[in-house]
């Protein structure tokens, strides 16, 4: 799985490399999955040369959105594996269906590379609904000393203050595209995800109220900088309470995030963005020294029969 996977990330220059053991560990945190049922393995001569994996949610609107994540090697391109792998995703995401009252999607994450992919799901009735911008800040070299608005601190993040940190990042990014309300048992999950690194976090709290005001949760993937012998760190999980925008926040904790990716030893950093944010995201973060290198979307189709 990894060798198909890499090799389809070399040929649509998507940045990414995956090992073996990285593979079993996402797939050891998998829930509402079926091995036997919801993955398809495709060989050419007892070779594999691609598969699929199938996922569902309920989006913020309701939706049943059902993702694929799915692969080809480039050598067996353009023989119709990849409609054949499409075909039997969609009918088993018509099978899960059944068992839902919501109505249905079927959901693709693309990137910019994934040109055959995207023109072999645009010939099977997806369109395009949203854009997502890839920005990266080259350099940790020239952070600027940001000061935060008056009426706010920075404190270490200590056990007791999860529950808090978490339930103010689902509050405030209620509203944004893709993103529903936390289900139950999200936050023990949370806690578990490779990216949970509080000792990079910047969170502020508003002094009068007590209350979270804002974070940033950066992390380091320590599986794509060894792989890809690069020293960089993520600026992700950007939010800010509706009562305390438009006061400089996001920008402050945005800089005391990059100064703590730096003390960890990277050098660069990157962060995704969606395109059509409500709150221009992607202006504020060309304003603290990232630049655009990737645009990539979702495609989606109506789920029939």
């Amino acid at each position: 799985m990894a060798d198909v996977a890499n090799a389809v990330f070399a040929t649509d220059n998507m940045g990414w490399v995956r090992t073996p053991e990285h593979i079993r560990q996402d797939y050891a945190r998998f829930t509402d999955f079926d091995p036997v049922r919801d993955i398809i393995m495709a060989e050419v001569d007892g070779k594999l040369m691609g598969y699929v994996r199938t996922s569902h949610w309920i989006d913020e609107n309701g939706l049943l959105a059902q993702g694929q994540v799915g692969f080809v090697h480039p050598a067996f391109r353009r023989r119709g594996f990849g409609t054949e792998l499409l075909r039997w995703v969609e009918e088993r995401q018509r099978k899960v269906a059944r068992h839902h009252e919501a109505v249905f999607v079927h959901h693709v994450f693309v990137t910019e590379g994934e040109i055959s992919r995207v023109a072999m799901l645009r010939r099977a009735g997806y369109v395009s609904v949203r854009h997502f911008l890839l920005m990266e800040r080259e350099t940790l070299a020239d952070i600027p000393d940001v000061a935060l608005p008056e009426g706010f601190e920075v404190r270490p993040v200590h056990p007791d203050h999860l529950r808090a940190i978490f339930d103010a990042h689902m509050e405030a990014l209620q509203g944004h595209w893709g993103v529903a309300p936390p289900k139950l048992g999200d936050f023990e999950r949370w806690t578990t995800l490779p990216t949970f690194q509080p000792h990079l976090w910047q969170v502020a709290w508003h002094v009068e109220s007590g209350r979270v005001a804002g974070q940033v949760k950066p992390f380091i993937n320590e599986e794509q900088n060894l792989t890809q012998n690069r020293r960089r760190g993520e600026t992700e999980f950007i939010s800010v309470g509706a009562p305390w925008r438009r006061r400089g926040l996001a920008r402050a904790l945005i800089a005391k995030a990059l100064h703590a990716q730096r003390d960890a030893g990277m050098s660069e950093s990157v962060l995704g963005v969606d395109a059509d944010n409500a709150h221009d995201a992607a202006r504020l973060y060309e304003s603290c020294g990232f630049r655009v290198t990737r645009r990539n979307m979702v495609l989606r189709k109506p789920l029939v029969g």
